[in-house]
């Protein structure tokens, strides 16, 4: 049982494609068909795509590897009985479970309520209620600001800056106390500032909120405000930690170096639903596309009943290739970060052949 449509996950279905899936009876619950791939959105935001170049067919992927797709979410799990609860009544067991679900929103519990706000979470419906925000106010925005200075945040920034430059919007990034870019080296982040002073950006590293109906940052006000973009990272769904799955206290599904839950070896996880109790990994997608052919090593290995279970190792450092909406991009690499036209179609070469190995996953990914 796969449960999530996530980056882990699509890796698993590939590596089933190619090889051939386990000798048992594979479900994929996923609410929707088509899987977004995270790093591409902004470049969508800007222009740079259509909606559909970053998307991932389920139907057809999961067609390929021999495996039974349902277009439902899951509502709880009950790991004892090893059973699925669906959000439409219906009840799947299962001998094995994978979960790769995404984490969810936390706009709500960091800024406060404001119907302004367009939250990043869930990343497959974004771009849509990005749409239907503009289609209902109609109005071009005097004052964006994007909540969140992480490598998401940075990115949408600049992508709304291309995506509004012909009504001269003003960008506000709200990068948080953290500072801007903080999981990222200082060349990095030297660079980054340099290119949001250049295109006009404010970038305010002071934590935003909601306060008395106002956007506040550092407990002062900046609006007048049109729209907020929400980049806060993602939140742990409640329901595994209602389901009596092991979890952290921040409520992701313990699990250890194999991916699997600390307190259900049946049941493993990835992305950014779980958090590794042996070792920090950052939540993001780099990290998630990594985990996929570990996570399908490891489910082979629990359908054959065998050992040799596989960890995954992150690298000591990972490229990062930050989009700035001008054609250029900066690449960053542990403590090495450069700038330029190449980095950007460096980015667009990368992410095209990611997606387009799920359309043909027949190809070496």
């Amino acid at each position: 049982m796969l449960i999530g449509g996530g980056h882990a996950h699509l890796g698993v279905l590939a590596d089933w494609v190619r090889r051939g899936a386990p000798e048992a009876r594979t479900t994929l619950i996923s609410p929707h068909r088509y899987t977004r791939y995270s790093g591409m959105i902004p470049g969508t935001v800007a222009g740079e795509y259509d909606d559909e170049h970053g998307s991932i067919d389920l139907v057809a992927l999961t067609r390929r590897a021999g495996v039974e797709l349902i277009l439902d979410r899951c509502a709880a799990i009950d790991p004892e009985q090893r059973r699925i609860a669906t959000g439409n009544g219906r009840s799947v067991g299962f001998d094995i479970c994978s979960i790769d679900v995404g984490g969810v929103g936390r706009a709500k519990t960091v800024l406060g309520m404001d119907p302004r706000i367009v939250d990043v979470r869930p990343i497959g419906s974004f771009l849509a209620r990005l749409t239907e925000w503009q289609s209902i106010t109609r109005d071009i925005p005097r004052h964006i600001v994007v909540a969140g200075g992480g490598a998401g945040g940075v990115e949408l920034a600049f992508a709304l800056r291309r995506r509004f430059a012909g009504g001269n919007a003003r960008i506000t990034l709200v990068a948080g106390r953290a500072g801007l870019l903080d999981n990222l080296g200082r060349r990095t982040t030297v660079l980054a500032r340099r290119e949001l002073a250049r295109q006009d950006i404010l970038s305010i590293e002071e934590d935003a909120r909601i306060e008395a109906s106002a956007l506040t940052a550092g407990g002062r006000s900046i609006e007048p405000v049109d729209l907020i973009v929400a980049s806060l990272g993602a939140a742990a769904p409640r329901w595994p930690k209602e389901s009596g799955l092991a979890v952290d206290n921040d409520g992701y599904i313990a699990v250890d170096r194999y991916q699997r839950s600390l307190s259900h070896p049946h049941i493993l996880a990835a992305g950014d639903v779980a958090a590794r109790q042996d070792r920090r990994v950052p939540r993001s997608g780099v990290h998630a596309v990594h985990t996929g052919p570990v996570l399908a090593a490891n489910l082979r290995c629990l359908v054959a009943g065998t050992g040799g279970l596989r960890s995954y190792r992150p690298r000591p450092a990972s490229l990062y290739l930050l989009s700035t909406g001008s054609g250029k991009a900066i690449a960053s690499y542990g403590p090495f970060a450069v700038q330029g036209r190449w980095a950007a179609a460096l980015k667009r070469w990368i992410d095209r052949r990611w997606v387009t190995s799920f359309a043909k996953p027949t190809d070496p990914v």
